[in-house]
C-alpha cells in the first residue's frame, strides 16, 4: 500500500470518527431530552388516571440504558399538605429504540428508600381509596347502595388495582408502609421485594395493632392474566398471626405457611366470580367461645369457586375442602337483606336495631364428604377438638351430611340437620377415653361450672350409694324420661327437633340459654367432658354420643343407670341414693309419684332446689303445672295409671336434711292464701313433649333395651 492510499485512509477514518464523535454527542444531548420528555408524559398520564401530582427529581442516564431518578414524591389532590409517597432514588431500564419512536417502555424498576403513607380520619376521608377507584364516566342510572355493599364490586376493584399497578420487574429496598386510623396502626419493614420475570420474593416485618410478624413472601404473578401464585410464611421458624381477627373477634387465628392462589376472575352484572386455591401449614384458632385450648388443623386447603355481589357471598358448586386426606364439597351463602326489608323484635329473634349484624342475615349452606376411611376420619379431626378420641381407629367407610337455613327474618323457620353415615364401620382402637369405660365400675368426679372439681366417687357397686337400674322406682325413672328425653329409649342419641328448639331460643337470646340435650348426651359431656359450654365441646360431645350409640357400646339402660348415679340433684349433691335421703329420706325404690316428679323438676336447675317452693314450703305454681304437665304425659304415654294421676299431690314433706332450706317461715294463717296455677311455665329441657309425633330421623322400630320397659305404669 502506498504512503498515499495509507494517507487517504487515515483522513477517512478520521473523517468516520468525527462524524461518530459528533452523532454520539448529539445523541446523547436528543437522549437527555427526550428522557425528560418521557418523564414528563409519565407524570402527565398519572396525573390523568389518578387525582395526584407527581414529582419527579432530576433524572439522567447511568450507561447505555439505566437511568436514575433522584427522587420521587405522590402528593393527591384532596390532600395537597399529605405526601401518600416518596422515594430517594429510582433506577428503571429504559429501551432505547422506544425512546427515538415515542414510546418510552420502562422495566425493571428499582426503588430505594421508599415510604408510603396511608391515613384514614374519624370522619371517614382518607388518602389512598383514589387507587382503586377508576375514574371515567358514570353509567347512567347510578347503582343502588341501599341494599348493602357489592362484595363483588369491591374486591374487583381491589384486584385490578393490585394487578394493573404491579410492575413485571421490580426490586424494592427499604421500603416503609404506614397506615393509621382512628381503629388500627400499621407499619410494615421490607428490606427487600423483588419481582423478575413475574417470580416474587422477599421479606417484610410487620407490625399491625401491636401484633408482630416476620414474614417471607414468595411466588409468581401474571398481571395481565389477572393470575397470581403466592407463599406466605413465618421466619426464624414463627407463626404468622392474623392481628385484625384478634382485635374485632378475640380470636388468635395464626399459620405456619399460606398458599394462595387466583386461576380467574370474572365480573358479570356487577357479580364477581373468583377461582382459586388455599392452603394452610400448621393452622391454629383461638377463642373462648370455640375451645379453651388451641384448635389446630396440620393441614388443610380449599380449591374455591366463589361469587360475590350486592350484600352477599357464596361458594359455589365445585368447591372442595381438605382436611388432610378428608374431602368435603360446601355449597353455600351468606346474605344481608335490605335496611327496609330487615324483621326485628326481641321475641322475634333477639335483634333490636335493623344495623346490627345478624339483622337481615340469610344463611344457607349444604356441606357433604366424600365416603371416607374411618382412619383417615379419624386422622382429620382437628387437634385440640376432639381430645377424648385422640388415637382412636376404626375400620369401615363414613360419609357426612349437614344442611342449614337460617333466615333472621323468620327465625322460627330454622332448618337444620346433620348426619354421620356408616358403612361396616367399627371402632379398632379407643383413644385417649375408652369409651367402654360405661360398661364397668368406673371414677366419676363432678366438676363446678369453673371447672373446679368438687367430689369424686366410684361409679358401681363398691360404693354403697351406687343404686342400681331395677332398684330405683319406676316412677323416678319414667319422670325423668319424660321430661328429659321422652325418646330415649328409641333415639340414637339426638332429637333433632329439640336441637333446632334450642337453637332457636339461643340465637333469639344471643347465649346459650337453653341446652336441647338428650340423656345420652348428658351422659358423655358429664363424664367425658368438661362442664365449659364451647362450640368444639358440643360438637365433640355430639361425636362421642354418635359413636356410642351407633355402635351400640353401652346399652340404654347401663347409660341410663351411670346417668341416675352420676347428675347432680343439689349443691353438692350426686346420684339418685343421695338425693332421695337429702329430700325424703328415704331409698330411690321408695319413692312415690309427687317426689319423684318433684325430683325429675330441679335436673336442669339442681343449685335452685328451693324455688320450686314460696317461703313457706308451698309448691309454686310454676311447679305444680310441671307436676300436672309431666303427670299427663306419662299417664297418656301409659307409663302411670288414672288412678295415680288422679291422686297426684302438690303437697311434700321433706323429712330429710333439705327441710331447713325450704321452709323458712311460719305460714300467718289469717292472711293465707293459695295461688293460682300458670299455663304459661314451659321448663328449661321440657322440649317436643306435646307433639305426638316422632321426631325426624329417629328410629322409632329401635326395641327397648333387654329387659323389657323399664317403665310399666307403676302401682299406686
Amino acid at each position: 500500500m502506498t504512503p498515499a492510499t495509507k494517507k487517504k485512509i487515515g483522513i477517512g477514518v478520521g473523517i468516520l470518527v468525527a462524524l461518530l464523535g459528533i452523532g454520539l454527542a448529539v445523541f446523547l444531548a436528543k437522549r437527555q431530552q427526550l428522557l425528560d420528555y418521557a418523564l414528563q408524559q409519565v407524570k402527565v398520564k398519572a396525573e390523568r388516571k389518578y387525582p395526584v401530582t407527581l414529582t419527579l427529581g432530576p433524572a439522567q442516564f447511568t450507561d447505555l440504558n439505566t437511568v436514575q431518578v433522584a427522587g420521587m414524591s405522590l402528593v393527591p389532590n384532596a390532600t395537597p399538605s399529605d405526601t401518600l409517597m416518596q422515594a430517594r432514588l429510582m433506577t428503571v431500564s429504559l429501551s432505547v429504540k422506544s425512546l427515538f419512536a415515542g414510546r418510552p417502555v420502562f422495566s425493571n424498576l428499582e426503588i430505594s428508600d421508599a415510604r408510603f403513607t396511608a391515613r384514614k380520619t374519624a370522619a371517614g376521608t382518607d388518602n389512598y381509596s383514589f387507587l382503586y377507584r377508576k375514574k371515567g364516566k358514570q353509567p347512567a342510572v347510578p347503582r343502588d347502595t341501599t341494599k348493602g355493599t357489592n362484595y363483588g364490586l369491591l374486591a374487583n376493584q381491589l384486584l385490578e388495582a393490585g394487578f394493573d399497578n404491579m410492575p413485571g420487574e421490580a426490586d424494592f429496598q427499604n421500603f416503609l408502609v404506614t397506615y393509621d386510623s382512628p381503629r388500627h396502626r400499621a407499619r410494615i419493614v421490607m428490606p427487600r421485594l423483588s419481582i423478575e420475570d413475574g417470580d416474587i420474593q422477599g421479606q417484610l416485618t410487620a407490625v399491625i395493632d401491636s401484633v408482630e410478624n416476620r414474614v417471607g413472601v414468595q411466588g409468581h404473578i401474571e398481571p395481565g392474566d389477572y393470575a397470581l401464585n403466592a407463599e406466605i410464611f413465618g421466619l426464624d421458624r414463627r407463626p404468622v398471626t392474623l392481628p385484625f381477627v384478634q382485635r374485632r373477634y378475640g380470636a388468635r387465628v395464626q399459620f405456619d405457611t399460606l398458599r394462595f392462589s387466583v386461576a380467574d376472575k370474572e365480573l358479570d352484572d356487577d357479580e364477581l366470580t373468583l377461582r382459586g386455591t388455599a392452603s394452610a401449614a400448621n393452622f391454629i384458632v383461638n377463642h373462648p367461645k370455640l375451645s379453651d385450648r388451641d384448635v389446630r388443623f396440620p393441614r388443610g386447603g380449599i380449591d374455591f369457586a366463589a361469587r360475590l355481589g350486592q350484600a352477599f357471598a357464596a361458594l359455589e358448586k365445585g368447591t372442595k375442602v381438605t382436611l388432610n386426606r378428608m374431602e368435603f364439597y360446601p355449597v353455600m351463602s351468606i346474605r344481608k337483606l335490605p335496611l327496609e326489608q330487615r324483621v326485628v323484635g326481641k321475641t322475634i329473634n333477639g335483634v333490636r336495631n335493623r344495623r346490627e349484624l345478624l339483622a337481615g342475615l340469610q344463611v344457607k349452606a349444604d356441606i357433604e364428604s366424600a365416603e371416607t376411611p374411618a382412619n383417615t376420619f379419624f386422622a382429620a379431626l382437628p387437634e385440640g377438638m376432639f381430645n377424648t378420641l385422640e388415637g382412636m381407629q376404626g375400620s369401615g367407610t363414613l360419609q357426612y351430611r349437614m344442611h342449614l337455613n337460617l333466615d333472621m327474618n323468620r327465625v322460627d323457620s330454622l332448618e337444620f340437620n346433620s348426619s354421620l353415615t356408616p358403612k361396616n364401620f367399627r371402632i379398632t382402637r379407643m383413644g385417649a377415653e375408652d369409651l367402654n369405660k360405661l360398661n364397668t365400675e368406673f371414677i366419676y368426679t363432678a366438676y363446678n361450672d369453673k371447672g373446679d372439681s368438687i367430689k369424686a366417687f366410684a361409679v358401681g357397686p363398691s360404693n354403697p350409694k351406687f343404686v342400681p337400674y331395677d332398684d330405683v322406682a319406676n316412677y323416678l325413672k319414667a319422670a325423668i324420661m319424660t321430661a328429659e328425653d321422652p325418646r330415649f329409649l328409641t333415639h340414637k342419641g339426638f332429637m333433632e327437633k329439640a336441637f333446632v328448639k334450642s337453637a332457636i331460643q339461643n340465637i333469639k337470646e344471643k347465649r346459650f340459654a337453653r341446652g336441647g340435650s338428650t340423656i345420652s348426651m348428658q351422659l358423655v359431656k358429664n363424664v367425658f367432658l368438661t362442664r365449659q359450654k364451647t362450640v368444639t365441646r358440643k360438637i365433640e360431645e355430639a361425636l362421642i354420643v354418635w359413636l356410642i350409640e351407633n355402635t351400640k357400646l353401652v346399652s340404654k339402660e347401663r347409660m341410663f343407670e351411670v346417668y341416675l348415679n352420676i347428675i347432680e340433684w343439689g349443691p353438692k349433691i350426686y346420684g339418685a341414693t343421695e338425693a332421695a335421703q337429702f329430700y325424703f329420706d328415704k331409698q330411690p325404690a321408695n319413692l312415690n309419684l309427687s317426689e319423684s316428679l318433684y325430683m325429675a323438676s330441679i335436673i336442669p336447675r339442681p343449685k335452685y332446689y328451693q324455688n320450686s317452693f314460696n317461703q313457706y314450703g308451698e309448691m309454686r305454681s310454676s311447679s305444680r303445672y310441671f307436676h300436672r304437665l309431666i303427670a299427663d304425659l306419662m299417664l297418656r304415654k301409659g307409663l302411670i295409671s288414672e288412678d295415680a294421676r288422679n291422686t297426684l299431690s302438690y303437697s311434700l314433706s321433706f323429712p330429710g336434711r333439705a327441710h331447713g332450706s325450704i321452709f323458712r317461715a311460719v305460714r300467718d294463717t289469717v292472711r293465707a292464701f293459695q295461688p293460682s296455677d300458670s299455663t304459661q311455665f314451659e321448663p328449661l329441657n321440657l322440649i317436643d313433649l306435646l307433639g305426638g309425633m316422632p321426631d325426624e330421623g329417629v328410629n322409632t322400630n329401635v326395641p327397648a333395651p333387654p329387659g323389657g320397659n323399664p317403665n310399666p305404669a307403676p302401682k299406686p
